[in-house]
């Protein structure tokens, strides 16, 4: 390793690791809230018991799930002074703006509207009650936006200017920052995501009690509810996934070239299934693919020229002087397809998952009842049903982890195919890091925020696991029967806020 570059490979390392430990837990945190809410607007609406089980047992999966990312997030903060102080002098006028927003939403807008809801079950009307899980669903939303808006900037600089006295970049038009096409499709591809998230893993933890013939009722409606989710947000995060590609072709071409392996641009260049070269040459020796299709996907022409990563290094030198403007084309090429192909996985599952339990042909014969003994296609006649059966379950419940999968891929592919920048054409990574720290302290709070993580990864999978394995709790009197005014009843007006779980 080239020592004089051992702080920032280190300092990219802790930052990377940290990162995509804190963002398994945000998609889970989006749609989590807003799959909760809907469960309780339909128990609101039906007065049925299975709803607000449902909204109990999912609700508090998401209460396990947001503490955790918040624990991992306040770390992410540290690190822009610890490793990337001169990244911080440099940026924070533009970087703090939306941070400072995504702050104020996130520590003091979620926060009270969880508090609400979490200790106001025996004290708030239902509908009042029920309108503090959709604030705190619209924060998690807008605090993701802000984070989202911030890191645009980052990929796409707009709305500042340099100043020379100081050299550093100065905010002009905040509006510009938050409402540019980069952040605006990244939101959009990011949500989308979410939810496909959020589905698969409703659908996992729900296919894993039916397989088991457990908490019947509560877990049918929420398989629906997970594979109707999957399939909607598997087309918008396709759907999402274009456009965001077609803004990342104008504004990085490098980074859909190096998605590519695209050596040397062409006419109808080609969608790679497969490819294998010497990224020192500049070639693949093996390439499967697919004519024209990468032309279509950047300009919606099937014939149209994309350049290439040797074009388009070659330009940047040019613009930016002499250097390697090449990210690490294989993190870039398998990470891109790593993140499609577990996305699309789950996707395709859930489309499965709906047409074979649309008559409830494919549920455990303990769940069928009447009519549904008897199929109404040969396909499911035994023995072959019960082996349809028993395949399903299984990938039901493996596609909760695929998700996950993807987005830890979508992120190391959106920062690792934007080097050698830190912010894209104004400030290279290797400026952006602290002037003053040793490879030894870099390496320190590596491993000390590694050993963290891994400590709260173990307490976050085992009460993952038990209250999953629990199962949706029993109702009391009070869970049926809430208030119909703010502070309870007269008789329990003198009993102090309870908490839920």
């Amino acid at each position: 390793m080239d020592l004089a570059l051992a702080p920032e490979t280190l300092a990219r390392w802790q930052f990377g690791i940290t990162t995509v430990y804190h963002f398994l837990f945000v998609p889970l945190t989006i749609s989590l809230a807003a799959l909760t809410a809907g469960l309780q607007t339909a128990w609101v609406r039906t007065e049925k018991e299975k709803y607000l089980k449902a909204t109990k047992f999912w609700g508090k999966l998401f209460l396990i799930n947001i503490a955790m990312g918040v624990v991992t997030g306040i770390w992410q903060e540290f690190q822009f002074g610890m490793n990337w102080s001169d990244y911080s002098r440099f940026v924070g006028d533009i970087f703090g703006a939306p941070l400072a927003f995504e702050a104020l939403i996130a520590f003091f807008f979620e926060s009270t509207f969880i508090g609400l809801w979490i200790f106001g079950w025996d004290k708030l009307p239902k509908k009042i009650h029920l309108a503090c899980i959709w604030m705190v669903s619209i924060g998690t939303v807008l605090s993701a936006y802000f984070i989202l808006a911030a890191n645009s900037w980052m990929q796409h600089p707009v709305g500042y200017r340099i100043n020379k006295a100081t050299g550093r970049a100065e905010l002009t038009d905040f509006w510009a920052v938050l409402t540019q096409n980069t952040a605006l499709t990244q939101v959009f591809h990011t949500l989308s995501a979410a939810f496909l998230t959020g589905g698969a893993f409703m659908v996992g933890i729900a296919a894993y009690h039916l397989a088991r013939k457990k908490h019947i009722t509560v877990m049918r409606s929420s398989l629906r509810l997970g594979l109707v989710t999957v399939v909607i947000a598997g087309m918008l995060t396709a759907l999402s996934g274009d456009f965001l590609g077609k803004v990342m072709f104008k504004q990085q071409p490098m980074k859909m070239a190096a998605a590519e392996a695209l050596w040397d641009g062409q006419d109808g260049a080609p969608f790679s299934i497969f490819a294998y070269g010497d990224v020192d040459k500049g070639h693949n020796t093996v390439a499967i693919e697919i004519p024209g299709i990468l032309s279509f996907l950047a300009n919606d022409d099937f014939t149209s020229f994309v350049p290439g990563i040797k074009d388009i290094n070659k330009a940047e030198q040019e613009k930016y002087g002499p250097g390697d403007y090449r990210p690490n084309i294989p993190v870039a090429f398998w990470g891109f397809r790593w993140m499609i192909g577990f996305g699309m996985a789950s996707f395709m599952l859930g489309i499965l998952g709906l047409w074979l339990t649309r008559k409830k042909f494919m549920l455990p014969p303990a769940l069928r009842t009447g009519d549904d003994e008897v199929p109404r296609l040969v396909l499911y006649k035994k023995p072959l049903g019960d082996q349809l059966t028993k395949w399903f379950w299984r990938a039901a419940v493996w596609t909760l982890a695929f998700p996950l999968i993807a987005n830890s891929w979508g992120w190391i592919f959106t920062e690792m195919g934007r080097q050698p920048w830190a912010v894209y054409g104004v400030l290279r990574t290797r400026d952006a890091v602290s002037p003053g720290v040793s490879n030894g302290e870099v390496i320190t709070s590596m491993v000390v925020l590694t050993l963290i993580y891994a400590i709260l990864a173990v307490v976050e999978v085992k009460l993952l696991v038990k209250y999953v394995k629990a199962g949706p709790p029993e109702l009391t009197e009070a869970d049926l029967n809430p208030p119909t005014k703010i502070g309870g009843d007269d008789k329990d007006a003198d009993r102090p806020m309870a908490f839920s779980y």
